[in-house]
Order: C-alpha cells, then sequence, then structure tokens
C-alpha cells in the first residue's frame, strides 16, 4: 500500500498547484469533484453543497434528521391549505439588508414565476402564493392540502434571499455574487477554480469557529485524494472507490464513509423517443444491466442495488426487488417488442458519479450483448447540467431525497411528466404522483406512495441503477462526520488543537 500511496504522489507532483501545506487553524479547504456553476440558490442545477453554507431556510434539519426552527422560530397549519410561519427577528443579510416576510414572499414567488423556468420548481410546486401577515409573519398558501409544506421550507429553493439585492443587480449577477443570511458570506468564485468564503460574525446561532474556507474543484480523483494526502486540502468528496484502502489505511487521514448517504443513479429514458416509448423495450434495457455485476466489480461494493428510487429512510419507501439480469430474457423482450435484431440508441453521460465512465461503458456492452448498439456521448458537467430535459434519449443522472426523506422527492420531478427534469410519460403514474400530493393522512399517503414506485416497477419509465455511499476524506485534525441528507455545514466543522 505504500508502494500505491508513492505512486500517486509522484503522479501528481508536478501537476499540482502549489498550496501552504498547513492550513491556518482557523480556515479549510475542501476539494470537491465538480465545478460550480452558480450560487443562485433557487435555480440550482447540482447540489447545494455550497449555497448551504451562504443562505439558511426557514426550517432545518439536526444532526438527527429533526426538523428544527431556522430562520422561522415556529409553524403550524391555518386550515387545509394555509401554514403560517413565524419569523426570527434581528436577522439581517450580509449586505446589511433586514430579513422579513417580504423575503420569504419575494423568495418563493421568483421561483413560482413561470417566466424564470426554474429547474428547481418541482419541489414547490404545490405552493399556490405567499401572504405577508406583518414583518414577523408569513402565510404559505397551497393548492391543496400539503402535508409536507415545512419539509420543503428546510431545503432549496427556499434558501431565502435578498429582495432589494437581488432587484438591485440581477438575477445573472446575484448567482455569481450571492448575499444570504448563513453562516458564510461569499468573497469571491472563479469558474473551473474556487469559491471562498468567510464567516459571518454576525450569525444569528454564533459566530462560526472556521474563518475561512474555501471551495475548490479537482474533478480528478486521484488528484483530489493527493491534495488531502499532502495538506493542500483538509476535506475532499467523492474518494474514488479506488483509493478507499488507501485513504483508510492512511495514518494521516480518515475516510467517512456514509452507507447510502450518496445519489441513486439511473438511467433516464426519453420515452416520447421511439423505440423507447414501447414497454418491452425498456423492460428488455432493464433486464438487459447486470447491477449487481457493475456494483462488485466497479465499484468495490461502494453501493446499494436498488429497484426503486426511493431511500430506505425515506417515508413512503417500499422495498422493491432489483430487476434481475437476464440477456436472454431481454432478448426475448426485444422479439416481443418487433425488434429481434435490436436497434441503435444513443447513451448520454457526464463524470460525475462514481466510475460513471466506467459504468456507462459496461453498460453499454451489456446492452451490446442483447442487440442494443450504444452510441456513446460524455459530456462535460457544467454543460451537461444545462440540458433540460435531458435530450438522452438515453442518459445518466443521480437523484435522492436526502434533504427531504421522502419518497416525494425521489420520484416526482423525474416521473411526473411535464416536469423539468423529467422524461417520462405514464399517465397512471401522473394521476398517482398528484394523488400523493393532496393526501394528509401519513398512512394513506404513504399506500399511494408505495404503489407508485410498485407502477414504476412495472411500467419502467427509468431504470433504477443503485445508490452510491458518500465518501469523504479528512484531515485527522478536522472534525467532521458525514451527514445523511449529504450537507457538509462548515458551521459544525471544527479543526482540533495539535497535540
Amino acid at each position: 500500500m505504500k508502494h500505491v500511496r508513492v505512486l500517486v504522489l509522484a503522479a501528481f507532483a508536478l501537476a499540482t498547484p502549489l498550496f501552504p501545506a498547513v492550513a491556518a487553524d482557523n480556515e479549510i479547504t475542501i476539494a470537491r469533484s465538480v465545478s460550480t456553476t452558480a450560487l443562485d440558490p433557487g435555480f440550482l442545477r447540482e447540489a447545494a453543497t455550497i449555497v448551504d453554507n451562504i443562505f439558511d431556510t426557514l426550517v432545518m434539519r439536526d444532526e438527527d434528521m429533526k426538523l428544527v426552527p431556522g430562520l422561522a422560530t415556529s409553524w403550524k397549519p391555518i386550515d387545509d391549505t394555509t401554514w403560517e410561519f413565524k419569523l426570527r427577528t434581528g436577522v439581517k443579510f450580509h449586505n446589511g439588508e433586514d430579513f422579513d416576510a417580504e423575503a420569504v414572499k419575494f423568495t418563493i414567488e421568483r421561483i413560482l414565476d413561470p417566466a424564470a423556468n426554474a429547474p428547481t420548481i418541482s419541489y414547490i410546486r404545490t405552493i399556490a402564493g405567499v401572504e405577508v401577515v406583518d414583518p414577523e409573519t408569513v402565510r404559505v398558501k397551497t393548492n391543496g392540502p400539503d402535508p409536507l409544506l415545512p419539509t420543503r421550507m428546510s431545503r432549496y429553493p427556499t434558501y431565502i434571499v435578498p429582495p432589494k439585492y437581488v432587484g438591485e443587480v440581477g438575477s445573472d449577477v446575484f448567482a455569481t455574487k450571492p448575499v444570504g443570511t448563513g453562516p458564510y458570506e461569499f468573497v469571491e468564485f472563479i469558474p473551473d477554480q474556487h469559491v471562498i468564503l468567510k464567516a459571518n460574525p454576525a450569525y444569528w446561532r454564533g459566530e462560526p469557529a472556521i474563518d475561512r474556507v474555501t471551495w475548490r474543484a479537482i474533478p480528478d480523483g486521484t488528484a483530489r485524494v493527493t491534495a488531502l494526502l499532502t495538506g493542500e486540502v483538509d476535506l475532499v468528496e467523492n474518494v474514488p472507490v479506488d483509493l478507499v484502502p488507501m485513504t483508510r489505511e492512511s495514518q494521516d487521514v480518515d475516510l467517512v464513509q456514509v452507507k447510502n448517504g450518496g445519489l441513486t443513479i439511473y438511467l433516464g429514458l426519453v420515452m416520447k423517443e421511439p423505440p423507447l416509448d414501447k414497454l418491452k423495450v425498456r423492460q428488455a434495457l432493464d433486464a438487459a444491466i447486470d447491477r449487481k455485476g457493475i456494483v462488485d466489480n466497479i465499484l468495490g461494493g461502494m453501493a446499494t442495488v436498488k429497484g426503486t428510487q426511493v431511500g430506505p429512510a425515506d417515508f413512503g419507501y417500499v422495498d422493491i426487488p432489483p430487476t434481475p439480469y437476464d440477456p436472454q430474457k431481454a432478448k426475448e423482450l426485444l422479439k416481443e417488442a418487433g425488434m429481434p435484431d435490436g436497434f441503435a440508441i444513443k447513451m448520454e453521460s457526464s463524470h460525475r458519479y462514481m466510475k460513471d465512465g466506467e459504468v456507462a461503458q459496461a453498460i453499454a456492452q451489456q446492452f451490446g450483448d442483447v442487440g442494443i448498439k450504444v452510441d456513446q456521448n460524455v459530456l462535460d458537467w457544467s454543460v451537461y447540467t444545462k440540458q433540460l430535459p435531458p435530450p438522452g434519449p438515453i442518459y445518466m443522472l443521480g437523484w435522492g431525497s436526502t434533504q427531504t426523506l421522502d419518497a416525494d422527492a425521489a420520484i416526482y420531478a423525474i416521473m411526473k411528466s411535464g416536469e423539468p427534469y423529467s422524461t417520462a410519460s405514464i399517465p397512471e403514474l401522473d394521476e398517482l404522483l398528484e394523488e400523493s400530493r393532496r393526501i394528509v393522512d401519513p398512512e394513506k399517503r404513504k399506500a399511494v406512495l408505495e404503489k407508485i414506485q410498485k407502477v414504476a416497477a412495472e411500467q419502467v419509465p427509468l431504470l433504477t441503477l443503485y445508490q452510491e455511499d458518500a465518501l469523504y476524506g479528512k484531515a485527522k485534525d478536522i472534525v467532521f462526520e458525514g451527514r445523511p441528507d449529504a450537507r457538509i455545514p462548515v458551521f459544525d466543522i471544527r479543526r482540533e488543537a495539535a497535540n
């Protein structure tokens, strides 16, 4: 193992820019596998990892994933379609602008505006509008009963933004120079390089222990781990599965693994494109994939094969067995679909998830084994995320409900016809998905969510593959524990004093 580490370090010694080997006690650097494209929480096309440290939501989740007060001190239903939130007083945005009810109204309604084409609208589409009662009270109106409304207020796109500042600079500038109420203030954003934040000394929860945090984009996994081992960074996301043993055994760093803490990877299918409009073709694709072989042989067991997009910790989860790998059945289904000789199709992927290049190649080979000729197209992540809906007609994407812990977030946005990220078109699913958002009784709602997953398993609107584990690497003196909701709250990170 020492030889492996030496080779890794040698390979990147000249290619990696030089940074101080020892960070200041109150500064940290975090390496990410993707480059940030924008920082407007209402229009994200990527994980909210960075903006989560700049902005606050009305409701938060604690370390036990329970909903707790954030910018709202309390909330309650007024009637079947109205929730009232009492707001925290004395909070200011980083530019000195006051946080109040008008800011809440502005935040939500800018996402609901049809002209905005917000890619995040699926999460709050149940909201009809926001009423300002007084500066410290808002009432959120919904189109029907919505028991998930407080949960929707705990994640993007409901990070509260400053109305005056956004109005003055415009949305484009705001996306590159954001202002929030969170524990960290924006300092600098250089695309494809880094985002730098500094502590907000007036933060309402108290002054953060870390004064400054730099988020560096290091797409190459080996370079990312090398930066950790050489002390250039203090924490890394997405440790490559090949480097897990070395990271785990290192005396200088720790591996932090959160089982099922990552996204659920799937292949989206543009169902309006023939032959994906045929059920038997979609079923053939499903049966042609050796999920267990991919997880065991490519991902090193650092993922869990799944038959549903919903996670085990999500409300409404039902254990759907993964589709068995059966290439002979796939061939028979193609024959029944009138395509005994298979067909040719394009499949798009990017470099964002665990060994996704190798996974996409393996799946293309498995499709080829049953007569489906795949034209692979690998795009840069910054390009890939701008395609809504993805053109495919087969495309790889990761999704999850990590910040909501409810089946709704895992399935609605990617299975409901017409949603920005959905390329599915199954009327029965559409009806069930809408019904699930109107039911208040938990047991009845759970039954509908379970039925949705069973119908999806039968109708195959997409091809669920596996759920990744979250894999982080950290310096020994960094106090950090991975969370089930995949957040990296720098406010909770500490650097231990040297002995």
